[in-house]
C-alpha cells in the first residue's frame, strides 16, 4: 500500500523538479549579446572617436556588463607607463583590452595588426600635445613602443 502511494508522489515531485530545472539553467548562464564582435571592433579602431568610445565605456562599465568584456590591464606591461613623462598608460590599457578580448573571442590573429596600429595612433595623439624637441622625443618613444608590440606582442 505504501508503495502505491509513494510512487505517484515521487513521480509528481520529479515532474515538478524537471519543470523548474530548465528555468534554473537558463538563468545561470546569461546570453552574451550577438553584436559583441562589432562593439569590440568599434572600440579598437585607429580613430580618436574609437578611442573616446572605448574610454567612455571603460569609465561606465555597467551598461556593458552583459558583454563580459575583460577590462583588466597591466598597462604598458614591463615598459614604463609614463616614459620620460609621456602619459602612455591609457593607450596601453586600450591595447590590452583589444588583445585580451579579441583573443578570448578567437579573433586575435586577424585583428593583431589593427590593434597595434590603433595603439600607435593613440600614442601619437598623446605626442600631439607637445611641440619642438619634446614632441620629437615623444614621437620617438611612441615609435619604439609601437615596434615592440608589432614585433613582440603576443599576449
Amino acid at each position: 500500500m505504501r508503495r502505491r502511494l509513494l510512487l505517484p508522489a515521487l513521480a509528481t515531485a520529479a515532474t515538478a523538479l524537471l519543470a523548474v530545472a530548465p528555468v534554473a539553467r537558463a538563468g545561470a548562464a546569461p546570453q552574451v549579446p550577438a553584436d559583441k564582435p562589432q562593439v569590440l571592433s568599434r572600440w579598437t579602431q585607429t580613430s580618436a572617436a574609437s578611442y573616446h568610445a572605448w574610454a567612455q565605456a571603460r569609465e561606465h562599465r555597467a551598461p556593458w556588463a552583459a558583454y563580459a568584456f575583460d577590462w583588466s590591464t597591466d598597462q604598458c606591461t614591463s615598459s614604463p607607463d609614463n616614459p620620460l613623462g609621456f602619459p602612455f598608460a591609457d593607450a596601453c590599457a586600450r591595447h590590452d583590452f583589444g588583445y585580451r578580448n579579441h583573443r578570448a573571442a578567437g579573433l586575435f590573429p586577424a585583428a593583431k595588426q589593427r590593434l597595434d596600429l590603433a595603439f600607435h595612433a593613440d600614442l601619437k595623439r598623446v605626442c600631439a600635445q607637445y611641440s619642438g624637441p619634446r614632441r620629437n622625443s615623444c614621437d620617438g618613444t611612441a615609435q619604439m613602443y609601437y615596434q615592440a608590440v608589432r614585433l613582440l606582442g603576443i599576449s
